[in-house]
């Protein structure tokens, strides 16, 4: 009879774990309060029982759609969504089990990615975030708008990919809007505000990291200037590995002491394709319009190599996402002492070599110390502008500072020539500052520089015959070129001097 009984008990928990296994199981970024790309083909995707039947009902059609898992319980399926409106749709998903998502909505939707000045928050915050943004209690007080949707990844670093992050999708309320990415709300404020559809969220960011954190293991591997990345990496572990050599060896004499313990990561966020595994991958099948950028500021020390490795990131998500060339529109970063002109210049360049892409200058919206400026509502502003032009095709609209083209030399003078100067160029106060020109001795000098027309013209009474001309190049410049849309003008140099 205890063995029946035992058997019983056996058989009723296998039913048990069966039917828990069965369960539909969906990602966090599938769920209630969720904006879906309109117009388009868009994944939903989760886990259920080996080969199970799963059902969707979507909100905005009748037709059933179905899937099937695959022989390890995967399972994701394509369906097509209408243009958006403001109406609140339900999606139901059955198999074993039933699941009903609520408050989705149909819009566009763009990831917020990069490093700390993207992952700051709208208002304080224990411990890094003191300030808030400026005038962040104003802000807040303001920020309801129930068609904008919020979600922020869970910060995770991992040595492997992985299939699900941490997180939930909010309507952006007061409430909901104090720890979310100030430059990435800000910015889908903005471009709410302006195209009149519903918007979501997506920030993944993590302060003080490195492109090559958000770069995958393969991309580093393959590109011969980029593997240096994974080998200096290497180096660092290397003398634990000598260490545990010498372990053995005691082990084996019978003279060891004491137990050798791998050294535990202080920085975990700072190693190569971690988070790339954490907080990337598991959302690269959720459909999107485009990514927005704000990095670089790790990567200052060797900027020559992030010429290299951003566009090649930048490369790697498209390629994952299978979306062809979507918009990234990225921040050149602020004024402050810690950084140097190189890496502004490895971003300036990268324009050219990544497709549909857009930049925006920060040089007047810096702090020399302070390298997290409280002034983002500037920054997602511009970064709006470019999205508006570039992506939804407001053709009449400037969203570019001046960008130095070609120059012609003159004698005794340097004539500049800029694109997005179309409608002319100005200078904020008396003389226009920054400008330094240099002969054939590589020695640069104060220049005189006066606007000519949609040009700058640059002299020197020290430089007799000028070849090159810099402009901003330093840590922390003060600039006053603008055009006419209130676009500060991107710092540059026309010589190839030196490279970090």
């Amino acid at each position: 009879m205890k063995i029946v009984k035992k058997n019983l008990i056996l058989f009723s928990f296998i039913l048990t774990c069966q039917f828990i296994i069965a369960q539909i199981k969906l990602p966090a970024l599938v769920s209630n309060n969720m904006v879906l790309q309109q117009n388009a083909k868009v994944n939903l995707w989760g886990w259920a029982a080996p080969n199970e039947s799963i059902k969707i009902q979507l909100g905005w059609q009748n037709e059933l759609v179905e899937t099937k898992a695959d022989a390890k319980g995967n399972w994701k399926i394509e369906v097509s969504t209408p243009k958006a409106d403001e109406k609140k749709y339900t999606i139901t998903l059955e198999a074993s089990n039933k699941i009903t998502l609520n408050n989705v909505l149909l819009g566009e939707v763009w990831i917020c990615s990069g490093q700390s000045n993207m992952f700051f928050p709208v208002g304080k915050q224990e411990g890094t975030w003191k300030t808030g943004v400026k005038n962040y209690e104003e802000e807040i007080k303001n920020a309801n708008y129930p068609l904008l949707r919020l979600f922020t990844v869970a910060t995770v670093a991992s040595e492997k990919p992985l299939e699900d992050v941490q997180g939930n999708w909010q309507e952006c309320t007061p409430e909901t809007i104090n720890a979310f990415s100030a430059v990435g709300y800000f910015f889908g404020r903005d471009l709410f505000q302006n195209i009149k559809t519903p918007i979501g969220l997506i920030s993944t960011s993590w302060g003080g990291t490195k492109a090559e954190a958000w770069t995958s293991t393969k991309v580093l591997e393959e590109n011969k200037d980029l593997v240096t990345i994974l080998e200096e990496n290497a180096q660092k572990e290397k003398q634990y590995y000598t260490d545990l050599e010498a372990y053995y060896t005691n082990l084996k004499n019978g003279t060891v002491t004491k137990e050798l313990k791998k050294p535990k990561r202080n920085e975990e966020n700072k190693y190569p394709y971690v988070l790339y595994n954490g907080m990337l991958h598991p959302i690269i099948n959720y459909t999107m319009k485009g990514v927005i950028w704000y990095q670089g500021e790790s990567n200052a020390e060797k900027a020559l190599l992030y010429q290299t490795l951003f566009p090649a990131m930048v490369q790697s998500w498209r390629d994952d996402w299978k979306q062809g060339d979507f918009p990234f529109y990225y921040v050149q970063i602020a004024p402050h002492k810690g950084q140097n002109a190189y890496i502004r210049e490895a971003q300036l360049l990268s324009l050219n070599k990544i497709k549909n892409s857009g930049m925006v200058v920060t040089t007047d919206v810096g702090n020399e110390t302070n390298i997290h400026p409280i002034d983002k509502q500037t920054v997602g502003y511009r970064l709006s502008l470019i999205a508006r032009a570039k992506t939804y095709n407001e053709s009449k609209l400037v969203y570019s500072g001046p960008i130095y083209n070609h120059m012609k030399m003159d004698k005794k003078q340097i004539q500049l020539f800029f694109d997005y100067a179309e409608s002319g160029l100005v200078q904020k106060g008396d003389v226009l500052k920054e400008f330094e020109i240099a002969g054939e001795d590589k020695v640069f000098y104060p220049a005189n520089a006066k606007i000519k027309g949609k040009t700058v013209v640059v002299s020197s009474d020290r430089v007799k015959n000028p070849v090159a001309v810099r402009f901003a190049w330093k840590p922390v410049p003060d600039p006053n070129l603008f055009n006419t849309e209130n676009l500060p003008a991107s710092p540059f140099r026309t010589d190839n001097w030196g490279n970090q």
